[in-house]
Order: structure tokens, then C-alpha cells, then sequence
């Protein structure tokens, strides 16, 4: 067998062309970097908004506030946009910016290994070794398919797929479907679903909290304004910052606010529910935010539709052309939906990255994902990770967490490209107290004291590993910038490159460094 061929290193590689991938590429180009590549497995940019295109697929945070900051868009034509919207945003954003010559579809990265000899990455696709000085991973949280694990899911005999998994030749009209979950997908799905569908049975092993969801569409006049204004978007953007942020003091238990939050989405449920063996059903028995609080105007009339069943339990087998759920209820069926959400707190990447002494990153994260800032992890030189540990939210927009994590990372390159550009790794004793406030901070939430089992905790610790533990703008301010004094830089100092990536090639303006511990 032939040795894979060595290419000469790049300065940086960025692993996943969705929200974070695309997003620092465009703030690299912007900086007058041009030495990087980003790799994506797929042959469309987009993440999770190429990948979900089930009907009804749509965001659940503000058009204006689920996009770039740095690239506003004031043709959003709702206030929660579609996510072939989404999705095309993205897709105008890569051709507008120049990402194209950066970009290398259809690559799928099997391995990612920091070699200490050469003190570089080695990124293996296929027989193909691309070698970079810097490694950006940014695969996203919800990249990965999640099943449940119960007996028999082989032997059905009709369609079977996740939701995130779509199949595009699948018909609904005149089957009976049931969709094994009740999250966010579901609550988007089913609705649909039922306008066309013979039967819906619904799988419910828990009742989300749900509250109105208020959509519309922004005219003519308004998109025009935007367009003519951009400080309106601006203001816009801020306001429904704020708003967003208000959100965050239910997640806290401060009584006042999560007992006027439990009012608004239990009051939605009564509104729409009259029944009161459904009502029971769809109310939740733990606190409001411990799992992930859904928007819906649509999915409790849906459940009361004649041709929609919602069983309360959870799926325990399958058979050839039925599912049996854990009350013993057998549900005969034609297709089976799985939107059961993702693999969120292991994330699959890890197996596939080997830092110092060829540690896995799975390894390091055998207690649950930790890092710095939620974004580097000792052992592992030069490498940064976008929407990792502690980096997303329950209560306002994922963007605001990329983007800050975008300049923390443009920080590193800049002080890198100016100091040497030796390997740079978080000193342990810098990331473990930043675990420890984050654990910290986590005590009195909901995510740890509202009794539920979420997505959010580490399945084997109950660690909270996924949900930053504050407002986003705390993660804002503290993560913003880059420190260099947490990090031990390794060995000497390597000779700069000639090009692009060089440090006299990108100018001092913006940078993201600062020197305070």
C-alpha cells in the first residue's frame, strides 16, 4: 500500500463549512489572510441548514438576530426565517466574500493529529494529508444523528429516516406515520404532516414546554428600509439582543421571571387545549427551560386533528410494520420519522482528533467536554473548537456565541503570526478553573435543578458540558478577547512563510489580543 501524499503546510485549516466555518473565513478574508483552507464532508456549505430540509424545517430565533452581525441581510422576508433562507444566506455569503478558492467539498476528515516533531496538524482524508500550522474545528453541535437504542429498528420493512436525514422522495399522503420524538423538529414536522398524512401517531417521552410563536413576514417597505438604513438593522438587532437576553433569568430561578414564563407557555397549552386527557398529557412535569422551550402556533392544534395520535411513552421496540411503545401500546405503521435530535455532548469529532502523546480528544473529554474560553483544550496545540464545550445557549442566538468565539480565535492567529508563531497551548491550570466558575455558575440554573434529563448535561457526569451557564453577553465580554498569558508557547520560534499568512501581511488594526490574565 502507497503512502498517503504529504502536502506542504498551510497556515490554517478550518474543519466544517457551516455557520462557524463560513463565518471565520469571511473575518480571515476580511483580515488579509488568504492561507487557509476549510474542509467540509458534504458538497454544499450550509451545516445543519443543508442537512434539515424536512417540511416546516424554520428557525426559532429572530431573522435579524440568527445571521451575521458583520453581514446583515435586509432582505429576510419573516421574522423567523425558513432554513432554505437560511440556507441560501449562507450560500450568497460564501460566493460574495470569495470563500470559494478556500473551499474543499466532499472531503471528509478522518483523522486530525498533532505532530509534535514538525509542530503542525496532519489532517488525513482519504490517501491525502493536508498539513496546517493552525487547526480550526468547527463540525457544529448538532452535525450528528442521534437513535434511539432499542431492538428490531432494522427489520421494519417501510421508510425509515431522521428527520435531519430527510428523503426527498418520500411521500406522506395516504400513509400512517408516526414521528418518534416531541423536540424542536417534531413540533416543526408534524403539523405538516398531518395536512396530508392518512394518520400521525406522535411518540412523546417527555411534553415540551411551548409558547406562542408570533410570526410574520416583513414587506416590501420595511425590506426596502433595511436596505436603505442599515442602522435600522442595527438597532433592530440590538433590541432583539436584549429581548432575547431577558430570557435568561427564568433559566436562572429567579422566581418573578420563570413563574411569568411558566404562566405565558402553560397559558398558550390551555388556550389551544381543551381536552383535558390531552392537556394532562402536554403538560410538562419538570421546570420551564431545562429542556430546550419551543415556539409553535401550529403543533397543538395539529395533536387535535382526527388523524393525529399522541402517545405518551417512550419507544421501546420495533417490529417489521408496527412499533410497540414502553406502556406496551402497539402503533402499526407505514413510515417511522426519528426526529430524536443529536449527538450533542460526545461529539463525534473527537474521536478523530489526537493531540500531545496522540491523546484523543474523546479521551480528554471522558468526564464531559471541558476547554478554555469553550474554545482551546491543553494537549492540544494551535487547535481551536467553535461551538464546543459550554458555547451554546437556551435563550438567544447561537450567532452572538460564533462570532465571539471568531474574534477570540482571529486574536490567537494575530498573536501567533506576530510572536513567532510558535505552538500555543492553554496552560491545565487556566482551564480548570475556568470549569470549575463555569460549574459553578451552573448550580443554581434550571439545567441542573429543573428536573429533567436534557441534551444540555453529560450523560454520564450530569455535568452541564453543552449550555453556557449565563447571558450571552457575559460569554461576550469574558471570551472576546484572547489572553496570551494562559498559554505555554512551545519550542522556538518557526520562520514566517512568505504570503499572506505572514505577520507583516495583516495589519495591527482590530486585533483581538489582550495581555491582562
Amino acid at each position: 500500500m502507497s503512502a498517503a501524499p504529504v502536502e506542504p503546510p498551510q497556515a490554517l485549516a478550518i474543519v466544517g463549512a457551516g455557520f462557524a466555518g463560513i463565518g471565520l473565513g469571511i473575518q480571515l478574508r476580511r483580515a488579509g489572510y488568504r492561507d487557509f483552507t476549510i474542509f467540509e464532508r458534504r458538497d454544499q456549505v450550509g451545516g445543519t441548514w443543508r442537512d434539515n430540509v424536512y417540511p416546516g424545517v424554520a428557525c426559532d430565533v429572530p431573522s435579524h438576530l440568527y445571521s451575521y452581525s458583520f453581514r446583515p441581510n435586509p432582505s429576510w422576508s419573516r421574522f423567523f426565517a425558513q432554513g432554505a433562507e437560511i440556507q441560501q444566506y449562507l450560500q450568497d455569503a460564501v460566493r460574495a466574500e470569495g470563500l470559494g478558492e478556500h473551499l474543499k467539498l466532499g472531503v471528509d476528515i478522518e483523522s486530525m493529529h498533532w505532530n509534535e516533531a514538525d509542530r503542525l496538524w496532519e489532517i488525513t482524508s482519504g490517501n491525502r494529508v493536508h498539513r496546517a500550522l493552525l487547526l480550526v474545528v468547527a463540525c457544529g453541535r448538532l452535525s450528528e444523528p442521534r437513535f434511539p437504542e432499542v431492538p428490531g429498528m432494522q427489520q421494519f420493512q417501510g421508510p425509515s429516516f431522521h428527520s435531519a436525514a430527510w428523503e426527498s422522495s418520500f411521500d406522506p399522503r395516504g400513509r400512517s406515520i408516526t414521528v418518534v420524538g416531541s423536540g424542536a423538529s417534531s413540533v416543526q414536522l408534524v403539523p405538516h404532516l398531518a395536512q396530508t398524512a392518512k394518520h400521525v401517531t406522535v411518540l412523546q417521552r417527555t411534553a415540551p414546554y411551548i409558547v406562542p410563536r408570533n410570526d410574520h413576514g416583513y414587506g416590501t417597505a420595511e425590506r426596502r428600509m433595511f436596505n436603505r438604513i442599515p442602522e435600522a438593522m442595527d438597532a433592530l438587532r440590538a433590541r432583539l439582543f436584549w429581548k432575547q437576553e431577558e430570557g435568561f433569568a427564568a433559566r436562572a430561578l429567579i422566581p418573578e421571571q420563570l413563574e411569568a414564563a411558566r404562566v405565558r407557555a402553560l397559558g398558550h397549552l390551555s388556550t389551544q387545549v381543551h381536552d383535558a386527557g390531552l392537556l394532562a398529557q402536554l403538560t410538562p412535569e419538570y421546570e420551564l427551560g431545562c429542556k430546550r422551550v419551543l415556539l409553535s402556533d401550529t403543533y397543538y392544534p395539529a395533536l387535535q386533528q382526527p388523524n393525529v395520535t399522541l402517545v405518551s411513552s417512550a419507544l421501546e421496540r420495533v417490529e417489521a410494520h408496527a412499533l410497540v411503545a414502553a406502556d406496551g401500546k402497539r402503533v402499526e405503521t407505514d413510515a417511522i420519522i426519528y426526529a430524536t435530535g443529536f449527538q450533542s455532548t460526545h461529539q463525534p469529532y473527537a474521536d478523530r482528533v489526537r493531540g500531545v502523546g496522540g491523546m484523543l480528544l474523546s479521551e480528554r473529554w471522558s468526564e464531559g467536554m471541558q476547554a478554555f474560553a469553550s474554545t482551546v483544550v491543553p494537549g492540544f496545540p494551535n487547535m481551536f473548537v467553535i461551538n464546543g464545550p459550554n458555547a451554546s445557549l437556551g435563550h438567544n442566538s447561537a450567532v452572538v456565541m460564533i462570532e465571539t468565539q471568531i474574534k477570540y480565535i482571529l486574536g490567537g492567529v494575530d498573536y501567533w503570526s506576530h510572536t513567532g508563531r510558535r505552538p500555543l497551548d492553554v496552560l491545565e491550570e487556566h482551564a480548570e478553573t475556568y470549569d470549575s466558575q463555569i460549574q459553578a455558575l451552573s448550580e443554581n440554573t434550571v439545567w441542573i435543578r429543573g428536573g429533567c434529563d436534557s441534551w444540555y448535561l453529560d450523560e454520564k457526569t450530569r455535568r452541564l458540558s453543552l449550555i453556557w451557564p449565563g447571558p450571552a453577553a457575559d460569554f461576550r465580554r469574558r471570551n472576546g478577547s484572547f489572553n496570551p498569558a494562559v498559554y505555554a508557547q512551545l519550542g522556538r520560534d518557526i520562520e514566517p512563510a512568505p504570503g499572506p499568512m505572514g505577520p507583516d501581511t495583516k495589519a495591527d488594526e482590530g486585533s483581538s489580543v489582550t495581555a491582562q490574565p
